[in-house]
């Protein structure tokens, strides 16, 4: 953009903003002649999609802003009054990071001043709370601000329709229209008050639905440390694991409150290096059971456990394979589902308990639609374990439900790891790992994604591939994604670029038979070395 019509953009988008610290943000950059920076936040837009806005705070039409949100609020408004919904309740939700009240406050008031009603929860809560309320109240939408485990400087913007799931093609792209119809702010009716803020009775309603996760009288006696990562699940789980009967666990204390800064981590997603270390260090003092982790937002749940004489993390597929067993188990029906970027141990276990089974694309947008849904989960720490309370992850009850499950195993003097060696015995050792490349310049993912494209490699690790799948062409059971999935003799890969972070993922599992259980060690070492071995080729043929 020539630098004169930059300057003109900025001053125009200065002189709408309503929020006094972007504007003087923008005015000291303006002032300052930052062109590079101005180009980076007006080179564009922040693209509304199925991930609804996510990005990096601060001025302009590629930040997170009042702006943007007040922007974003309208398209949503004036796409539900196209649908119909001309006096439907918009519910609305928000985390602790940086101007998450705000983002919520302004959602409110542009549904009222569209016509809307609108109702606020109380205060910061977790995701699955304002989606349990979606359906709970009848709303015809629900809006979450958060970005979940982003960094701290990043916010966003979550949708979900009236059936509580988040939006789906072609919604995602019919907001965005209405979004880009949008004029000036100031065409943009936002009174000062008209909307309801509730009180806590959802969140009791939420918390009495969790009774429906665990089986009448079952074992509530394993003991857990518990890290809210800073973020806002520790009340809500607290309540929810004294309204069962669980010992009350030990907090890491320095994580325990929300804090939008996320002092004690790099980055405030339990999956990234470092920052379980505080809760290592609480178990290692007081010797749980196990270690529960919610993500910022509390819709993740992660799951640590001691593996000889030291704790470590399991993968999302172990505790996606071990909710599942123990909901075989206790006798559930119902569809079982994941997305294919998770392990396809979930459908193993699912045909032996002759139960239908789904693959479904990345994220609980798609994997809360699947009909008869009884249970969905995500490779990255996301379980849906009460699909009519929660269309969503829900942490919260997933961390009730593995709790369950350790508590049954205590009693009889076995452990999640003793269960896994026995899932890996029945169905065959499945060993998932991640590669997984954080970029600066977006250019990367793509050029990396058109030289497997180009030049497909014929073979990983030594094992030949078999099926090589471009996925934006769609498969007879998937739409369309961005994305590449390779079946090899015993193995898969998919590689994809992250839809909320600036990350190329790359999914690896191996599939090792198991004759018995002295086989496993021998079984391990085998997938640990198969595993690596795909990586770096894979590294190689990416150029990554």
């Amino acid at each position: 953009m020539h630098d004169d019509a930059l300057i003109a953009r900025a001053k125009a988008w200065l002189a709408e903003d309503p929020d006094a610290e972007t504007r003087a943000e923008l005015a000291e950059l303006i002032d300052s002649g930052a062109h590079a920076e101005l180009a980076a936040r007006f080179g564009g837009t922040l693209q509304f999609g199925t991930a609804g806005l996510r990005g990096e705070l601060g001025a302009g039409p590629m930040r997170m802003n009042r702006s943007v949100v007040i922007r974003a609020a309208a398209g949503l408004a004036a796409f539900l009054k196209k649908q119909g919904r001309t006096d439907g309740l918009v519910v609305v939700g928000y985390d602790a990071r940086h101007k998450s009240a705000d983002f919520a406050r302004d959602t409110a008031a542009v549904m009222t001043g569209a016509g809307l009603r609108a109702a606020v929860l109380p205060r910061p809560l977790p995701t699955p709370v304002l989606a349990f309320a979606v359906r709970h109240l009848g709303a015809v939408a629900g809006v979450e601000v958060t970005a979940s485990h982003n960094p701290p400087r990043d916010n966003g913007y979550k949708v979900y329709l009236g059936d509580g799931s988040q939006i789906v093609p072609p919604a995602d792209a019919e907001i965005a229209a209405e979004i880009d119809a949008i004029g000036s702010l100031n065409d943009v009716p936002r009174p000062d008050s008209g909307w309801e803020t509730l009180d806590d009775s959802v969140l009791d309603a939420y918390l009495a639905r969790t009774d429906a996760v665990l089986a009448d009288g079952s074992p509530r006696t394993a003991r857990t440390v518990y890290t809210a990562m800073h973020g806002v699940g520790k009340d809500v789980l607290l309540a929810a694991f004294a309204r069962a009967g669980f010992p009350e666990p030990v907090l890491v204390t320095e994580q325990a409150e929300p804090d939008p800064d996320f002092p004690t981590v790099a980055f405030p997603n339990p999956e990234e290096p470092g920052a379980m270390d505080l809760a290592f260090a609480k178990a290692r003092e007081t010797d749980p059971d196990l270690i529960i982790a919610n993500d910022p937002d509390a819709d993740r749940c992660a799951v640590a456990v001691k593996d000889g004489g030291a704790w470590r993390m399991l993968r999302g597929d172990e505790v996606g394979a071990l909710l599942a067993a123990h909901l075989v188990a206790r006798g559930a029906r119902g569809t079982f589902a994941e997305s294919i970027v998770s392990s396809s141990l979930l459908g193993r276990i699912a045909e032996k308990a002759g139960l239908p089974y789904e693959e479904t694309l990345t994220g609980f947008k798609w994997i809360a639609r699947v009909e008869g849904l009884r249970y969905g989960y995500e490779e990255a720490l996301g379980y849906c374990v009460d699909p009519d309370g929660v269309r969503d992850k829900d942490g919260i009850t997933a961390a009730l439900l593995i709790t369950e499950l350790a508590s049954e195993l205590r009693e009889r003097g076995r452990t999640l790891l003793d269960l896994l060696d026995d899932l890996a015995v029945e169905h065959g050792l499945h060993a998932t790992d991640q590669l997984s490349v954080r970029v600066q310049d977006l250019s990367v993912i793509a050029d990396a994604m058109t030289r497997l494209r180009e030049q497909p490699p014929t073979e990983l690790a030594g094992l030949p591939i078999t099926l090589a799948e471009d996925l934006t062409r769609g498969t007879a059971d998937l739409p369309p994604t961005d994305g590449l999935r390779y079946t090899l003799t015993g193995a898969r890969v998919i590689v994809r670029p992250s839809g909320t972070e600036p990350k190329l993922k790359c999914y690896l599992e191996v599939v090792v038979p198991v004759d018995s259980p002295t086989a496993l060690p021998a079984a391990r070492t085998k997938a640990t070395d198969l595993l690596t071995t795909i990586k770096r080729d894979l590294s190689t043929a990416a150029g990554i």
